[in-house]
């Protein structure tokens, strides 16, 4: 496969200039290990996935640092997260010398261990699989092809079959990932879940309603769900309220990192299935929303989405904020453009007034150009709008 470089590169390579330690996190398989070598290929790289290094961390930590003392790139780092205690007084003792780079999946425990010992001493990148624009170097897929493969790098390094793949990373995942956080008596209602989360891609969450459908209580739903945004698996995105003189929706919607794992959980194998299943709209949206994402964390930036939507039913997809001004988009996975695709950009307009720097319609068609109050753009493109 042709080596594709992450548009992140620039930003991890600044970063490691400025901070001690950097840490790269995202799901599984998204890139990183491949990503820190490319980047720094004169460093000693370490994995703790090795039951014997693992064990020497774990046994001494001390002496395992002393080792380093020209920077490594440290891979699984949530296996031994009491490293980093010691790793700050290392860092801040000089004792290694070069630049320490550190990658883990497990968001919610990497996150809590780094801000407690390494605050201010570590600059933090998200990486997500690839981007359409990453994958346009590689090959060109249609729009459809992407909902179904996803963003995965082994999908096209190793031309894997989607549905196999995705089928194997969700089990490995399970066995993994959510044991380590909860003790899981049931796998089959954490599966079940799981599904249920995939057919409400795009609308409001309500926990006592998946609770009920998965027939446990919305304690146990709550628990689950943050399991699932800390190992990047589903996105929650927030709306926007401010005192605008109306109700507005203060619940998130749900949406998944990955339109590839999320078909695989709607039970969609072929390219004619999805062109027929009802959420293919709402696997369309997904696609675009996390592009933006994309765009945002390569960036080293927080990803600034919200979405609108008030009591009378008005909504716009997804809000973009940068400072104290906004730019909208509408999605739609019609290829034809219809003017109806502007209600609701045309109440936000007139909420936000002279804040909406710019409205946007994205859709599944070729045509792009400029509108009376909007611009129509094909999904593809939708990053370049960030």
């Amino acid at each position: 496969m042709k080596i594709i470089k992450r548009q992140i590169t620039n930003e991890l390579k600044s970063l490691s200039e400025q901070y001690p330690v950097v840490v790269i996190t995202g799901p599984r398989q998204s890139g990183k290990t491949t990503l820190a070598k490319m980047c720094f290929p004169k460093l000693e790289y370490i994995s703790l996935e090795d039951p014997d290094t693992r064990d020497a961390v774990l046994t001494d930590p001390r002496a395992f640092l002393k080792n380093i003392t020209n920077g490594a790139i440290i891979d699984e780092i949530q296996n031994t997260p009491n490293i980093l205690s010691y790793l700050q007084g290392a860092v801040d003792n000089k004792e290694i010398k070069g630049k320490i780079i550190l990658t883990g999946s497990s968001q919610f425990e990497l996150m809590k261990n780094v801000s407690q010992s390494l605050a201010g001493r570590a600059a933090i990148l998200k990486l997500l699989p690839f981007s359409i624009a990453e994958l346009k170097t590689f090959k060109s897929e249609s729009v459809p092809e992407l909902i179904l493969k996803g963003f995965y790098p082994r999908i096209y390094s190793q031309k894997q079959e989607p549905f196999r793949a995705y089928r194997n990373y969700f089990e490995t995942y399970i066995q993994r990932d959510v044991r380590q956080f909860i003790n899981l008596k049931d796998a089959s209602l954490f599966r079940k879940f799981v599904k249920l989360c995939a057919g409400r891609i795009g609308q409001i969450f309500v926990a006592s309603s998946i609770a009920n459908d998965v027939g446990v209580s919305v304690t146990t739903v709550s628990s689950w769900i943050s399991i699932l945004e800390a190992s990047f698996i589903i996105f929650m995105l927030e709306p926007y309220y401010e005192n605008f003189g109306k109700r507005l929706i203060k619940s998130p919607k749900l949406y998944f990192y990955d339109t590839g794992l999320a078909s695989y959980l709607l039970g969609i194998e072929r390219l004619e299935q999805l062109s027929r299943d009802p959420l293919r709209g709402g696997l369309f949206e997904n696609l675009a929303i996390i592009e933006l994402l994309k765009k945002r964390f390569n960036a080293g930036l927080d990803h600034n989405l919200f979405f609108y939507r008030d009591s009378n039913g008005n909504e716009v997809d997804v809000l973009y904020k940068k400072a104290d001004a906004f730019k909208a988009f509408e999605i739609k996975s019609a290829e034809t453009y219809s003017v109806d695709f502007n209600k609701g950009i045309d109440v936000v307009q007139k909420v936000l007034k002279n804040r909406l720097e710019k409205s946007y319609v994205v859709y599944a068609g070729k045509a792009e150009k400029e509108l009376k109050n909007i611009k129509l753009i094909n999904v593809k493109n939708i990053s370049h709008c960030v």
